[in-house]
């Protein structure tokens, strides 16, 4: 096993370059984006009234974070498994996944106001952080196992 691993040292180190760059990304994430949701949901939001955003900055500052991420994730999956064929498709479920996070969660923005707050919170979660990398890690490792 030891051998192993210093057969892969280059691809471990740049995984362990991609993960802090992932990291760095959550640790300035105040001075990086426009979010304003950021404090609002470190507080009392089930009782709190949404805070004012301008939906545009807001939503380039969703999506830049949200590709920056995958950019970063979709790295750390190519140097883990080198096939491109699951890097692809890993890219077209992070452009779906995308979509459908982004218009769900100005929706609820835009329609139900202070309601659904809860949902609101995790459909920003899961554009915000690399949560979809903890599950394509294992998905695409139990794939790659019975190929």
């Amino acid at each position: 096993m030891l051998n192993k691993l210093l057969q892969n040292k280059t691809r471990i180190f740049v995984v362990m370059v991609l993960m802090i760059l992932l990291v760095s990304v959550r640790a300035f994430e105040k001075q990086l984006f426009y979010d304003p949701f950021l404090v609002y949901f470190e507080g009392d939001y089930m009782k709190s009234a949404l805070p004012e955003f301008d939906n545009l900055k807001l939503f380039f500052g969703l999506s830049f974070r949200f590709f920056l991420n995958t950019i970063l994730s979709l790295g750390i999956l190519y140097f883990l498994f080198r096939d491109k064929e699951m890097i692809s498709f890993a890219s077209i479920l992070y452009l779906s996944l995308f979509i459908i996070l982004i218009a769900s969660f100005f929706c609820m923005l835009l329609f139900f106001e202070n309601q659904e707050n809860l949902l609101l919170f995790y459909v920003r979660r899961f554009l915000i952080q690399p949560l979809f990398l903890i599950l394509f890690i294992p998905a695409f490792y139990y794939q790659k196992l019975n190929k």
